[in-house]
């Protein structure tokens, strides 16, 4: 509810992660927001999901989007376009130092205890992965079109929303 007042009180720019859709040209785009609770004077998380124009489906699930308002609706639904991408999923960059970021810690102090400690022969080597994209069509299925479930038949849909 927030977020549709936001939206409506003429917030031009929002930032949104990207989760599955089907509709054709646009992608679905979680916004999250903090809303005041006066009685608790605390903020509380309230999403909102919202439609974009992406005809060229730069976006896929998991990615942190730029939305920029458009100057006119194009249909009931799309009122925004997407501006570009600020973080691929799982790529995560501290926008103050402009270092890379695991979960609550740098990759860089990760690779120092390593050096301290013996690093785990489990742990993921950031520097070795390759870049993302590497398993489409074999297990990152996020490119495909995807489709409603409707009924539950026991048949494997590999791509239903």
């Amino acid at each position: 509810m927030a977020a549709k007042e936001a939206v409506a009180k003429g917030m031009n720019i929002l930032l949104g992660k990207c989760v599955p859709s089907v509709k054709a040209n646009a992608s679905k785009f979680k916004v999250k927001r903090l809303v005041l609770d006066t009685y608790l004077n605390m903020y509380f998380n309230e999403y909102e999901y919202i439609f974009a124009h992406d005809p060229q489906k730069i976006c896929k699930n998991g990615d942190t989007v730029l939305l920029k308002k458009l100057p006119e609706k194009l249909t009931t639904l799309i009122t925004h376009k997407v501006d570009r991408i600020i973080y691929p999923l799982g790529d995560i960059t501290d926008p103050v130092t402009g270092k890379k970021v695991t979960f609550i810690h740098y990759r860089e102090q990760q690779d120092q205890e390593d050096e301290m400690y013996g690093a785990l022969p489990t742990r993921f080597q950031y520097d070795k992965a390759p870049p993302r994209g590497w398993q489409e069509d074999k297990r990152d299925l996020t490119h495909r079109e995807s489709y409603i479930k409707f009924n539950e038949d026991g048949k494997e849909q590999k791509y239903a929303v």
